[in-house]
């Protein structure tokens, strides 16, 4: 009998790249609690906090007020306004109106500016370990990603001249992430303003995701708007997803030259359009209101980073390096591997993160998803009761390794 199925062909460019590591990992995560295993979640890497309650009064009022109606594609101006202040306020930068557009999360704004930006074949240099859509993004528009690799033992700093090395007259953009997900490293501010000179020097693209800017425990909050001399070449990727504890109410922005932004806003004109009416109103409350639950938040995380690092290398050959931000810890678990003379014949981190969720209901994302087969990501991003949990589940894995 002659088969029924319909063919289905999909378009070269989807076929480029993968499904999100971390949503992954979370959808299997999903699958065992609801058949009823008792999951520690490591794997999502969003706060536990709830929104602000003055952000949820804010879009309260605007469903009450009927703002529900479409806005501009790239957000109202009041919300433009908002994050251009907000962010002069805190990095005593010099943006405008018209050099800012809102999007449907910061990944939304990191996409829509690759897409204007990065053609086919072009060059763009991402530092290793990276934020796991970076890659599929270059990938998807027909960019090259060209991959710097930072070092551990030097708390996987990039430098200057390690994005210099890899310039080629090919190169088209330079993507950082200071704090890093997924190793919280937190890149020196010199460092960061010499490559934003370097890109400008050199005509290159510049993007900067600042999603965990305000989550830097160095007591060096930096961002790379705040470098006047080379504003002509750097956007800079923002999020309330972090800083606010609104993962779930997708809004960020980017930052930049009114030319691209413009064309951000009307590639976003033909997907989106505009951010949802609703959470538009609530971000101004966040952006232009007290910014003590942001510091309050920070403090949170600082406690939680210093308990689940040394709960982490009390378990022993597992090391981790103390991050700088974000709410990520990155621990090594090579050790563990056969080639190096584990015997729990396991061979990669995959693997690794495969078995501590079938055997210890332990939820980490692998650290192939960012370019790495020696380590796990752990979020911590949950409560400390939950972190020890994990913790004692992961020692008795890795005891048995």
């Amino acid at each position: 009998m002659a088969s029924t199925a319909t063919e289905v062909t999909l378009t070269e460019r989807i076929n480029r790249i993968e499904v999100s590591a971390t949503m992954a990992v979370s959808a299997d995560a999903d699958r065992l609690r609801s058949a009823g295993v008792d999951v520690v979640d490591f794997g999502a890497g969003e706060p536990h906090y709830a929104t602000p309650q003055h952000i949820k009064d804010a879009a309260i009022a605007a469903i009450h007020n009927n703002f529900s109606k479409y806005t501009a594609a790239g957000g109202t101006a009041e919300l433009r306004d908002a994050i251009v202040t907000r962010h002069a306020d805190d990095f005593a930068s010099e943006y405008k109106r018209e050099e800012t557009i809102a999007c449907v999360g910061g990944k939304h704004a990191l996409f829509n500016a690759i897409s204007v930006l990065v053609e086919h074949g072009d060059e763009v240099i991402i530092p290793v370990p990276y934020w796991v859509s970076f890659k599929d993004m270059v990938r998807y528009v027909g960019g090259v990603p060209v991959m710097v690799q930072t070092d551990e033992l030097q708390g996987f700093r990039l430098t200057a001249a390690m994005v210099e090395a890899a310039i080629t007259p090919k190169t088209k953009l330079i993507i950082l992430n200071s704090p890093s997900n997924p190793s919280g490293a937190v890149m020196n501010p010199e460092d960061m303003t010499a490559i934003a000179r370097l890109a400008k020097e050199r005509r290159i693209w510049l993007i900067s995701d600042e999603c965990y800017v305000y989550l830097n425990y160095t007591g060096k909050t930096f961002s790379l708007g705040s470098v006047l001399d080379a504003k002509e070449r750097v956007l800079i990727a923002g999020s309330l997803s972090k800083t606010y504890a609104m993962t779930g109410w997708r809004l960020g922005f980017m930052l930049g030259p009114a030319k691209v932004i413009s064309a951000m806003a009307k590639l976003q004109s033909q997907s989106t359009s505009n951010p949802t009416s609703i959470v538009q109103k609530a971000a101004v409350a966040a952006l232009g209101s007290s910014q003590d639950c942001v510091a309050e938040m920070r403090v949170g995380y600082v406690t939680l980073r210093d308990h689940v690092v040394a709960g982490l290398r009390s378990i022993p050959g597992v090391t981790c390096n103390m991050p700088g931000g974000a709410f990520y810890a990155f621990p090594n678990i090579s050790s563990f591997f056969t080639q190096n003379g584990g015997k729990g014949g396991v061979s990669s981190a995959s693997e690794v993160a495969s078995r501590l969720l079938r055997e210890a209901h332990v939820a980490v994302v692998p650290g192939e998803a960012f370019g790495t087969e020696q380590h796990v990501r752990i979020s911590y991003a949950t409560s400390k009761a939950e972190i020890d949990r994990g913790l004692k589940r992961m020692a008795e894995f890795f005891q048995k390794l």
